[in-house]
């Protein structure tokens, strides 16, 4: 049987990806922040549970080879890097270098699968974004990532670890409870006729569902490709803030009038639309729509708060 360690497994997109594994056969482990008994743990895949920082010294206290290592863990908020840039690098940048370093001492063949992000390559305007275009990162959280990258190149080039890196945009689905979707299905549920919204409306996002993020990574996984990967995830569809939030409002079906302030935030890249093309090429496509995506999730945050 073959073993993934799924580091962040307490997390929204590591649980996901954990119970993805585990229908695909394999034995999962997770290392990560978060109380979980066995059977909460069980349920969404994870076989074994390391209740821990992702440091090297964890690492070599598992002391296991694994066939493939997903680094789900880590920091996962612009504005936190703003606020916590010290806590931010060691969350992203030395918790990567502590897997990579454990995977070159096990010395068996492994499979290293980095979600990382678009901040990687900053504000590149609002286009179709590929894998290839330049990196000029803007937020310490952007940074942070593209240093991560470095570190999987360096170590690939010098030591033939086989990784690949996915640079994923909204990840969204049933259990955030955070970001856009939360914060306005939160505005909506408590307004009492206007709500507003911080930026223009205009901004785009790429909306990619939980489930297709996860699926992308077995996909990645099956791939038996040697040499370092990186592959945009997300819907290949651009969706401006404004009318995300408009399918938020007609899913809750609730009288709401939105505004914008007009103020832009610094530090985050207005718009995002993923160029797919290298994704698909490996026989996955996403499954979920965003107008079916978008009303199963405001059905989840109604019944959580008996609205």
């Amino acid at each position: 049987m073959k073993k993934v360690l799924i580091t962040g497994a307490y997390g929204f997109l590591g649980r996901n990806t954990a119970k993805a594994f585990k229908d695909n056969g394999y034995h999962v482990s997770g290392i990560g922040h978060g109380k979980w008994h066995k059977y909460e743990y069980n349920k969404w895949g994870v076989d074994d549970w390391f209740e821990s920082t992702i440091t090297f010294e964890a690492l070599m206290n598992i002391n296991q080879a694994f066939d493939v290592i997903v680094h789900c863990g880590g920091s996962g908020s612009v504005a936190f890097s703003y606020q916590n840039p010290f806590e931010d690098f060691q969350k992203s940048v030395q918790s990567t270098l502590a897997l990579l370093e454990y995977i070159r001492l096990k010395g068996k063949p492994c499979h290293f699968i980095y979600p990382s992000s678009p901040a990687v390559q900053g504000d590149v305007g609002d286009k179709m974004i590929s894998e290839g275009d330049p990196s000029d990162p803007v937020s310490p959280y952007g940074f942070h990532k593209k240093a991560a990258e470095e570190l999987c190149f360096s170590y690939s080039k010098n030591f033939g670890l086989k990784i690949s890196i996915i640079r994923y945009f909204s990840i969204y689905g049933v259990g955030l409870q955070k970001q856009l979707l939360w914060d306005a299905c939160m505005k909506i549920k408590n307004s009492t006729g206007d709500v507003t919204f911080f930026g223009t409306g205009e901004e785009t996002r790429d909306w990619i569902h939980v489930n297709d993020a996860a699926s992308l990574i077995l996909s990645i996984a099956a791939n038996e490709t040697k040499q370092i990967n990186i592959i945009n995830g997300g819907a290949g569809m651009r969706t401006t803030v404004a009318d995300t939030i408009a399918l938020l409002v007609k899913a809750y079906n609730k009288q709401t009038t939105v505004r914008f302030n007009q103020e832009v935030k610094i530090g985050d890249p207005r718009f995002y639309h993923a160029d797919i093309s290298k994704a698909k090429e490996l026989g996955w496509r996403p499954e979920v729509s965003v107008n079916n995506g978008i009303g199963e999730y405001v059905n989840y945050f109604k019944e959580l708060h008996n609205d």
